[in-house]
This record gives C-alpha cells, structure tokens and sequence, in this order.
C-alpha cells in the first residue's frame, strides 16, 4: 500500500515539470477535438438512444407527456455529456500509451532510477495486445454499467471497468524498456492486488471534475514509478539471493 501512495505521490509531483505539462496537454487536446468532431453528428441520435435504455415508466402517471418528454431529454443530455467527457479521457490515455509512454519513461527513469539498466524485454506487439484488450473489456463493461447508472451498480461497475482499463494500459509499457521478458512476465504476473490497486487509485481520479483531465499523464506517471520501484527491487533482491549462494 505505502509503494501505491508513493508511486501516486511522485507522480503527482511530476505534473508540474513543464515537460509533463506539455505532454498532459496535447493527448487531451487531440482527444477532445475528436470527439466534439463526432458528437456534432451523434449527439441528437444518442440521446434517443440512451432515453430509450433508461426505464421512464415510472414517472408516467407524474408527469404529462411533453413535461415527460422534456425530462427525458435533459437527462439524456447531461448522460451524454458525461460520456463525452469519460470518451475523450479514455481516448487520452490511449494516446498516452501509444504515443508518450516513452518520453514519460525516460522523464522518471532518468531522474529517479538512472542506474536502471534497460533490458528491453517488452515488443510493440505485447504493447497492442494489452492496449487492445483492455480497450475491448473496458467497453463491454462500460456498455454493460451504462443502463444502470441510476441504481449505483452503473457507477461501481464504470469504476471497476476504470480500473482494469489503467493497470492493463500501462503496467506492460511501463515495464518493456528495463525489464527483460523473463522479469515481464514474472512482475506481471505476480502481486497484482497491488496493480488492481493502483488502478483503483488512479480510476477514482478520472471520475473527479477537474482533476480528470490530468488523469492520462497521473496515471501514466503513477504506473511507471510503481513498476520500476518493483523491477529495482526485484533485481536487488536477486541479487543479494545469488550473492548468498
């Protein structure tokens, strides 16, 4: 848990260094002209379409039909608005992990672990691979919790999907340029309640006004400290066991 906070903390720290700054920025602007882009021509149609999945019924024997009809259509627009913005801060960190994961890399490297060697174990196909599947799961999950939102379960289920999408995202990019395959896939693959941990931690940020848009880069940050706090830490620790024998 102390490795969590700490890894959050320094990479809180880090937003502030006007490299990161430009860096923060840029996948966010991107995202959000995208997306504005394509709400221009689906907003109108996607509003229909989430009044349709939320079950107004109840409200029938309250209201008159045009009060009704003017209700539903506030509500879509605010869930629409409230998608749009989940959207373009996936969107970012997908360009984050595409696109900046290196710079970022080389930013806490150089600064906090410069005596790290670099291994280079991770490929540009195991990069696509954990940033696809974790596109797809995320959105089936999102899909899923959407109908719900208005009973909690919707919330719950968006912020374990938030989660997943993070510590899936970046623990392998964060890894692939010091650690080598072997050290991959054992620190992959072992203490993940820390890694669902994290996720948890950097995913609530990504449902706060405001502190959302630093959301990508804080994630990014976070995930690459913790990951090559674990890697120096693994490597000491095998080390000090081949020196023993």
């Amino acid at each position: 848990m102390i490795q969590i906070f700490n890894a959050f903390s320094l990479a809180f720290r880090n937003l502030f260094n006007l490299k990161i700054l430009w860096i923060l920025v840029w996948p966010l602007l991107v995202a959000s002209l995208f997306w504005l882009i394509v709400g221009v021509f689906i907003w109108t149609p996607s509003i229909e379409w989430i009044t349709e999945l939320i079950p107004f019924t109840f409200m029938e024997n309250w209201f008159d039909e045009s009060v009704l009809l003017k209700i539903t259509d506030s509500i879509g627009g605010i869930l629409n608005v409230i998608i749009l913005v989940i959207l373009v801060i996936v969107t970012a960190m997908i360009i984050t992990a595409l696109f900046v994961m290196s710079s970022l890399i080389d930013f806490v490297a150089k600064r906090y672990y410069p005596l790290l060697e670099r291994k280079n174990g991770g490929s540009l196909v195991g990069s696509l691979i954990h940033i696809i599947s974790a596109i797809i799961v995320f959105i089936v999950l999102l899909g899923i919790a959407l109908p719900f939102w208005f009973v909690g379960v919707g919330i719950l289920v968006s912020f374990l999907a938030a989660a997943y999408l993070n510590q899936r995202l970046f623990s392998y990019d964060a890894l692939s340029e010091h650690a080598s395959k072997e050290e991959l896939e054992i620190l992959l693959t072992t203490n993940k309640l820390s890694l669902w941990g994290l996720g948890l931690l950097t995913g609530l940020v990504q449902f706060i006004p405001i502190l959302n848009l630093f959301a990508p880069t804080l994630t990014a940050l976070a995930f690459i400290h913790f990951e090559l706090a674990r890697l120096d830490n693994y490597r000491r620790k095998s080390s000090f066991d081949s020196s023993r024998e």
